[in-house]
């Protein structure tokens, strides 16, 4: 009986190897565009259809008619972005050192990081939970919830956002740890799975029986049941796949690492995304306040500091709809660099990057044009307010006219995270928004009023393109020498043999 089991096991490790040779194959020799295209693509539809769920909530939720209700919808992004933050560590530092070990053939250690990555990033979701329970109230009063209306309406979302928070952490290791094997297929069957859930749950848990027949009638409180609901399957059928054994890198008990260097390394390659993330719910933070207080100055009403809330909270979501075309194509692109980097394909690294940083700037060229000439019919799709349709669909435009530069910077550093060189990378990672965003965000409606905080976003944009630009060409210079020394070492060789 023993001795089967161990053929088994046997047989099952023979099946792992070989599927990791493919791969490595594939990742090292597959024509660039079409690696790029074939594991962007999923990548790309997965953050899309993630965003458009998030659109989806702000949709119905607006069906309701009352602006309270939809900026309380839209503050809560900041509490999202905050989850998110440590599940991007997580995911985004377990899937560079994963593509990376995989580069090198060291599928045990591999499987050390992911499964210390899974387990931390679930003890750490936890805390979100449980720290978000004890400062419930003062920390959605921190989000941008000033009135008594748009706070009652949070508390219903919030709670069940903070319920959902350690399945969303560990979602995150399970997707990224998938792309970082080049399976970007099984990561889009999960997320989509989540999405579908949430979209049908909405109308059904949020309308009433007045809109629709069999709806709930549960208002912003279906909507974040909905979502709650959707990020517990997806993280189920994420795991399922790691389970099923599809997978190269797998979960293993004796695999938890008791060192902390590999938790070390983890965080330290992770933290960018970290910052990023944070950075992002701060900036949320002050805009959410910058724009209820100048739509109360231009207004002067209460309800014109809602709708500046409302109209920003959904100008911001559609902006996410484009960032994640960008984050998508992006993170296609992170573990090709990841395992042609270690493997010294440096040619093939250039190709990437160069492709990559076209095909996206191109893709938001376009969005951003759509999104300009309709920009009144886009915000018109959400059950706003004329007032808030107004100050969304200025507002809307103007974050269009930077939107293609996007690209730039955000490559940049996923570049640097992929490659380790972990400075740079939170360097970059801090730029957009803590180096031009929150001050755009301080200053300019100080000078401008309700018209600065609409432009903050363009703003930063232009300047965190030009500071990327030095950046990028100093990783061009990096790979000609790296690959000048490749070229040397194989002369060297030859000539040694000869």
């Amino acid at each position: 009986m023993s001795e089967m089991k161990e053929e088994q096991l046997h047989a099952e490790d023979a099946a792992v190897i070989e599927r990791e040779k493919k791969q490595f194959v594939k990742m090292t020799q597959t024509r660039m565009s079409k690696l790029i295209i074939s594991l962007g693509i999923p990548t790309t539809l997965s953050m899309m259809v993630t965003s458009l769920y998030n659109l989806a909530d702000t949709y119905f939720v607006s069906l309701l008619k009352n602006d309270a209700i939809t900026a309380a919808a839209s503050n809560l992004l900041a509490l999202m972005s905050i989850i998110q933050a440590i599940g991007f560590t997580f995911g985004m530092g377990s899937g560079n050192l994963v593509s990376r070990l995989l580069g090198k053939r060291d599928r045990e250690g591999a499987d050390k990081v992911f499964s210390s990555t899974l387990v931390v990033s679930c003890i750490c979701g936890l805390l979100i939970l449980g720290l978000g329970f004890a400062f419930f109230t003062p920390m959605l009063k921190l989000l941008g919830c000033k009135d008594a209306a748009t706070l009652m309406h949070a508390k219903d979302y919030a709670k069940w956002l903070l319920v959902a928070a350690p399945f969303m952490c560990m979602s995150f290791v399970l997707n990224n740890v998938l792309r970082a094997e080049g399976k970007a297929v099984l990561s889009m069957i999960g997320l989509v799975a989540g999405a579908v859930i949430n979209v049908v749950l909405d109308p059904i848990l949020i309308l009433n029986k007045g809109l629709l027949p069999f709806g709930a009638g549960l208002g912003i409180e279906g909507a974040a049941i909905a979502t709650c609901t959707s990020q517990v399957i997806s993280f189920g059928v994420l795991l399922f796949m790691f389970l099923s054994r599809k997978t190269i890198v797998r979960f293993r008990f004796k695999s938890i690492s008791r060192k902390f260097t590999v938790y070390k390394d983890v965080l330290a390659t992770g933290f960018p995304s970290f910052c990023r993330q944070i950075l992002a719910s701060l900036c949320t933070v002050f805009l959410n306040n910058a724009a209820y207080d100048c739509g109360i100055a231009k207004y002067g009403t209460f309800e014109g500091g809602s709708a500046a809330q409302t109209a920003l909270g959904v100008v911001n979501k559609v902006f996410m709809l484009a960032f994640s075309l960008s984050l998508g194509i992006g993170q296609g692109y992170q573990p090709v660099l990841g395992y042609n980097y270690s493997a010294k394909r440096f040619d093939r690294v250039k190709s990437a990057y160069l492709f990559t940083l076209v095909f996206s700037t191109i893709v938001m060229t376009v969005f951003a044009t759509v999104c300009a000439i309709f920009a009144k019919q886009v915000v018109g799709i959400f059950n706003v307010s004329p007032m808030a349709k107004e100050i969304g669909a200025l507002s809307l435009r103007l974050q269009c006219i930077c939107m293609p530069l996007l690209p730039l910077n955000f490559m940049a550093g996923l570049t640097y995270q992929s490659v380790g060189n972990k400075a740079l990378a939170s360097l970059l990672s801090v730029s957009r928004q803590g180096l031009f965003y929150i001050p755009a965000v301080l200053i300019l409606p100080e000078i401008l009023g309700l018209l600065g905080v609409q432009m903050c976003q363009s703003v930063a944009d232009a300047f965190a393109f030009v500071f990327a630009i030095p950046f990028t060409f100093m990783f061009f210079n990096t790979l000609k020498k790296e690959q000048a020394k490749v070229i040397n070492e194989e002369k060297n060789s030859k000539e040694n043999l000869e």
